[in-house]
């Protein structure tokens, strides 16, 4: 599962994590843009709002179910063909690194078909080039509501691609992820 958020995405995280059981079936790779003129606090403050074990992702790691792996400052957090994780410095996505697009095409192609691309708060376009590519690769998409959402210009933005499957308030993607996985 991939997960996007921006500005307000702290608490979007933290809403859509704390709605995942502590056995969730699949490793949550997660572009929250942060700055990178400090140490984040992110992991702590997430750890709190979930069940699942929470990381900054280290380069090399093979993700495990159960357990989300956050992009650290000024890293894109990656795919490798292998699935094992992958951190670059490579140039800024929609002003921002981390950014969504590089994690969800770098997925999307290891993935295929199995990539679950979730959308949330922000106030830029960052992740409508990598909902199109995991649409392209057959993953499904689900965006927050835009209502829903602290900032609307992620949502926005994935949603004018045309390639969203679910548009959901932010409280119902937890439940809808659940449905997609199989868990009741």
């Amino acid at each position: 599962m991939l997960v996007a958020s921006s500005a307000g995405g702290i608490q979007g995280l933290g809403t859509l994590l704390g709605g995942l059981d502590a056995a969730w079936p699949a490793p949550v790779l997660v572009a929250q843009h942060l700055r990178r003129s400090r140490e984040t606090r992110i992991v702590a403050v997430l750890s709190r709002a979930t069940a699942l074990t929470v990381t900054l992702a280290q380069g090399g790691e093979q993700p495990q179910a159960g357990t989300v792996y956050i992009a650290p400052p000024d890293r894109h957090l990656c795919v490798h063909e292998t699935g094992t994780l992958y951190l670059t410095r490579e140039d800024r996505v929609n002003s921002a690194r981390p950014a969504a697009d590089p994690l969800f095409e770098s997925a999307a192609k290891t993935y295929g078909p199995q990539a679950v691309a979730v959308v949330l708060t922000g106030a830029d376009g960052d992740g409508a080039q990598g909902v199109r590519a995991v649409r392209a690769h057959g993953g499904t998409v689900i965006v927050q509501d835009p209502e829903t959402a602290a900032f609307h210009g992620m949502p926005k933005a994935a949603i004018r691609t045309g390639q969203v499957d679910y548009v959901l308030p932010l409280a119902g993607i937890a439940p809808a992820l659940g449905r997609l996985l199989g868990i009741p």
